[in-house]
């Protein structure tokens, strides 16, 4: 085996300070989530224990967070289900032109350049207007749909940019209807597709601050929840909460991993199956 140059263990050292400098916070909030009943919110550690989650159970010790959490899993979950199912819609409607199909789609990649902040701005100076209830389960729903639908879009542009039509034609051949062809062919191809968009609908809505913040009313959601704690929580709890939030994070990838794996050996097992009956 040939040696390596120096130029892979200089790329390979800045790419271990990118990741250092990426994950080195989370990290080190952990770390310090596990001070002990007289730590503080720095170096050194004053002995190890789980006190400060303890404390993070008890309401009083922090407010409404639990509160806010369920907000955030409720409105998360909102979005996720409508980025997946305008997003399908979209792409079927894109995968035809028809007339003024370009100005739209740049219309949508533009929600992607505004401050976050403009928008949240916007959205909650057009629901005071209009005399609606600046809340986050109706403002905050849709300036958080402004972040993600385009994500959403853009990932069904490019599956339906390559979705072979050959499959749809067949069905239509063997009798299908459109609805059966969309339901029977067309949703179990894209599957995984569609699990991705999902997963960018409740992560991108679950940990959204500015586009949130004025539009949520007088409820807060997490990440804001989090931010005024900052301000009057001056222990260890608080790196407690986010040591559970970024767990609760991962778990949700992991999640939607693991469906999205489910899914592709469902799919090949069908085609080896198929392929199994032709012989």
């Amino acid at each position: 085996m040939s040696p390596r140059p120096r130029s892979f263990y200089i790329l390979a050292a800045f790419f271990g300070l990118f990741l250092l400098f990426l994950y080195g916070p989370t990290i080190t909030i952990a770390i310090l989530s596990f001070q002990g009943p007289g730590g503080g919110l720095t170096f050194p550690m004053r002995g190890v224990s789980l006190h400060w989650f303890r404390d993070l159970f008890e309401q009083q010790a922090v407010g409404d967070i639990w509160g806010s959490f369920r907000r955030s899993l409720a409105l998360g979950l909102m979005v996720m289900v409508t980025t997946v199912v305008v997003s399908v819609m979209g792409g079927l409607a894109f995968r035809r032109r028809f007339h003024g199909s370009g100005l739209l789609f740049y219309l949508i990649i533009t929600a992607l350049v505004i401050p976050s902040i403009l928008v949240s701005l916007g959205v909650g100076l057009i629901f005071s207007q209009a005399g609606w209830q600046v809340h986050w389960a109706t403002s905050g729903f849709g300036a958080q749909l402004t972040w993600t639908l385009p994500f959403g879009l853009l990932i069904m542009f490019a599956v339906f940019n390559r979705f072979d039509k050959s499959y749809e034609e067949a069905a239509r051949d063997l009798g299908a209807s459109n609805w059966q062809t969309l339901r029977h062919v067309v949703l179990p191809i894209i599957g995984p597709s569609l699990i991705g968009v999902a997963l960018f609908g409740f992560t991108l809505s679950y940990d959204e601050f500015a586009r949130t913040l004025l539009t949520a009313g007088s409820y807060n959601t997490l990440p804001l929840e989090i931010f005024g704690m900052t301000t009057n929580v001056t222990t260890p709890v608080l790196y407690a909460l986010g040591t559970l939030t970024t767990v609760f994070s991962l778990m949700i990838i992991a999640l939607f991993l693991l469906l999205a794996w489910v899914s592709a050996r469902r799919k090949a097992r069908a085609g080896s199956d198929a392929g199994d009956g032709l012989r």
